[in-house]
């Protein structure tokens, strides 16, 4: 699994590297956007058996689809630690995120993106023990699925560099994109 991890994120950073020069930030595509993101989850949708929140890593790669819509393979990961049954859960969410940019609706500035956006995923488990154990966690009755919905702003800081907050269901992110 680590190695089909490794891979997707070397193609998805080798996909966005030709991006840079292709791309401006003030046109009406979205598309060939790298986006990476420091994000706070635990609450709501998968995340909500942690019951706490938990810093979260997040990178995706945004396709032009259609007119002010794009598609996003994602990944992300986050890892706690259950001091008390001491084990240690890594989670590595997987996925894809529909954007519907809402830019020329709301009249925005050549500057600013905002948008409507929903992700489908799965997430992959694995926990380590402190005593050995390799048992399953408490928390087994949760499903894989991931559903979230989002709503989210990118202010362009140059032709090829934005900043975004995405206020998500499942993990609010604040990153940086790159063009």
């Amino acid at each position: 699994m680590k190695k089909i991890t490794f891979t997707f994120l070397i193609a998805l950073m080798i996909s966005g590297a030709g991006a840079f020069a292709q791309k401006s930030a003030y046109s009406s595509s979205h598309g060939n956007t790298l986006n990476l993101g420091l994000g706070v989850g635990g609450y709501y949708g998968y995340y909500n058996h942690v019951g706490h929140s938990l810093p979260v890593l997040n990178i995706n790669y945004e396709f032009d689809v259609a007119r002010n819509f794009t598609l996003a393979p994602y990944v992300s990961i986050y890892t706690y630690r259950n001091d008390n049954d001491h084990y240690r859960e890594t989670i590595l969410p997987l996925g894809v995120k529909g954007t519907f940019y809402l830019d020329q609706a709301l009249n925005a500035g050549a500057a600013w993106d905002f948008y409507l956006a929903g992700s489908l995923g799965f997430a992959l488990r694995t926990a380590t023990w402190d005593s050995g154990y390799d048992g399953e966690t408490y928390y087994q009755d949760v499903s894989p699925l991931l559903l979230d919905l989002h709503l989210g702003a990118e202010y362009h800081l140059s032709n090829s560099v934005g900043l975004f907050l995405d206020l998500s269901t499942g993990v609010t992110t604040l990153g940086l994109s790159f063009r």
